[in-house]
């Protein structure tokens, strides 16, 4: 298997891809070409390896965008998105001379009947076999998926957007496709919200769609709902966890170190330029990355060490040093120190910062966050709070988040206290990085008559909390746990289709179970949450999804949005709602969002 993951949705969508193109290839023992457009280059680099390509007959990738020299004597695997720049591309490869002998050409979702029509019309002769795949989002981790559109956060909240309804439209059709990939036909809810609409208008489209999807089962008869449920809630639900410092590996670093499409660089102890990708062929990142730093920093060198020991190496402090010149001495040991000593370098990165600065911040951050202090007393003036933060030398996207905690956690402040914090931040110019916020429903600014609460009744982690300064739990984590355990209110949550017994908020189980002797267990057995953020989850939110279904064991959660934020990326977002879309192109988004 390609991926180091050996479950989850990088397996799956790998053997979709295997079950398909890769099956159609086995029918031939002649060598071919793949061409894949930005999209599918993206989607197969996240679940195979060149290798596992190669050992199928193909021996070369291309890019579709690119001029390729012609190949007349090969076979062409085309996997492309269904748009008219990929089939004019496609129809360009054979209209006048043909750059290959044959084209099998797949699609990840529906193609139109106009683009169908043009490319049979200008090259069906050449084409072997069509098929649409319906697999039109990225598998970004075992149960994490995003639809690889950062620009649908602008289209969905700009007041300046023109294309909010094709890009639901297009979110719904993504949605759907991880629902087929996974073989579910869930029940469908979604948040009630008084200020927006789109979760309810993503809804109705993804249960629509869903229906008209499997009206018919292969067998020629509908097909009934699966043990599945979609969450489908607006970004506004919870405001601080993307914008709080967080302490655990793959969060923090995400946030403080500069890694860019999940690439990590940094500089060997010889000067040399080196990059690690982290994903999760690196099993200890797999391992490590849900951990909080102070673990992380603790398990490294143990881990070293160890493999020191193994050679009967001399204990000793575990430095960047050391293991080069370990490294050199035992080369049968390289890789497996090179995963360690980026990780070491990774975590040592993180506490730099973490002992430079964040430190300090993160306890007005827990507090304003959580409303009360390291001892549970309640803060009864958060302005106290922030002041030392504003009156310290942090940078100022760390001072906007500070200002943006404390608004939250007074559910909107009035328009000359606004005016105060900003002129402290100095971002008079830039005001946008507050005041956008209400495009997502947020409430930044309130009258002194009129006061909005948006506090819900959290579940008591107290027993929960191992760390001063990790207190905050993502509001998700309450939404999971609530939904697996049949305790969302149908109220807040409507029903937007009938959803399956094992999700009918009764926890009642069905009389046919009686003769199990566990029904109340197995009920739930194989059953599956996928929840569905608009505007972007954190990775803080993704973690949750891996604790509950690590705590809960009979029911997967599978989590997913737009793209994955980081604070940064967030603000620069938040701050761009205000311009036209041709302003966009300079925010500096994490391309692995």
């Amino acid at each position: 298997m390609a991926t180091g993951a050996d479950h989850g949705l990088r397996r799956i969508v790998w053997k979709k891809i295997t079950d398909t193109i890769i099956a159609d290839c086995r029918k031939s023992e002649v060598w071919k070409i793949l061409i894949l457009d930005a999209f599918t280059t993206k989607l197969l680099s996240s679940c195979c390896k060149m290798s596992d390509l190669m050992s199928e007959k193909i021996t070369i990738v291309e890019n579709l965008d690119k001029n390729r020299e012609p190949v007349p004597e090969m076979n062409a695997i085309y996997f492309m998105s269904p748009t008219a720049k990929c089939v004019d591309a496609l129809i360009g490869d054979f209209k006048s001379k043909p750059k290959y002998k044959a084209a099998y050409v797949y699609f990840t979702d529906y193609l139109p009947d106009d683009l169908f029509n043009n490319m049979k019309m200008y090259c069906g002769k050449y084409i072997r076999v069509c098929k649409e795949l319906n697999m039109s989002f990225m598998p970004q981790e075992a149960q994490v998926f995003t639809c690889d559109n950062p620009g649908a956060f602008w289209s969905i909240y700009s007041p300046k957007s023109q294309d909010k309804k094709k890009t639901l439209e297009k979110l719904a059709d993504q949605l759907v496709s991880v629902c087929a990939t996974l073989d579910e036909y869930p029940g469908v809810r979604y948040k009630k919200d008084s200020n927006l609409d789109n979760a309810k208008t993503l809804a109705e489209l993804v249960d629509n769609k869903l229906a008209r999807y499997y009206e018919l089962d292969d067998s020629g008869k509908k097909k009934e709902k699966t043990q599945a449920q979609v969450l489908i809630l607006e970004r506004d639900f919870d405001p601080i966890s993307p914008i709080l410092h967080e302490l655990t590996y793959q969060a923090m670093a995400y946030d403080l170190v500069d890694i860019q499409n999940d690439t990590y660089n940094y500089k060997s102890k010889d000067g040399a330029e080196k990059q690690a990708l982290l994903n999760e062929d690196d099993m200890l990142w797999v391992k490590l990355r849900h951990r909080h730093i102070a673990e992380v920093s603790a398990e490294i060198p143990k881990l070293v060490k160890e493999i020191s020991a193994s050679k009967k190496q001399p204990d000793g402090k575990i430095t960047i040093s050391n293991l080069a010149q370990m490294m050199k001495k035992m080369p049968s040991f390289r890789r497996q120190l090179t995963e360690k000593t980026v990780h070491l370098q990774l975590a040592e990165d993180c506490m730099q910062c973490y002992s430079n600065n964040v430190e300090k911040l993160c306890k007005a951050e827990q507090d304003l966050a959580v409303g009360s202090d390291v001892e549970g007393v309640k803060v009864k003036d958060p302005m106290r709070t922030l002041l030392p933060v504003l009156l310290h030398q942090y940078s100022t996207y760390d001072k906007i988040r500070a200002v943006l905690l404390y608004i939250f956690s007074v559910s909107g402040t009035t328009d000359e206290n606004l005016s105060k914090l900003i002129q402290h931040v100095k971002i008079e110019d830039e005001r946008d990085f507050i005041l956008n916020w209400k495009e997502l429903g947020v409430p930044i600014i309130t009258s002194p008559t009129f006061f909005f609460s948006r506090k819900t009744v959290r579940r008591d982690r107290s027993q929960e909390e191992k760390y001063n300064l990790s207190r905050w739990t993502p509001v998700i984590k309450d939404v999971i746990e609530d939904a697996v355990e049949n305790k969302l209110d149908i109220k807040e949550w409507p029903h937007q289709s009938e959803s399956p017994a094992v999700w009918n908020g009764s926890g009642a189980v069905s009389a046919r179970q009686k003769h199990k002797a566990s029904a109340q267990d197995e009920r739930r057995s194989g059953s599956r949450l996928i929840i569905f953020i608009l505007g972007g989850i954190s990775f803080s939110e993704m973690r949750c999804a891996y604790e509950v279904t690590q705590s809960v064991k009979s029911c997967e959660v599978i989590i997913g949005s737009s793209h994955i934020l980081t604070p940064k990326s967030l603000l620069d977002n938040i701050k761009a709602l205000s311009k036209g879309p041709m302003e966009n192109f300079t925010i500096d988004e994490r391309s692995n969002a």
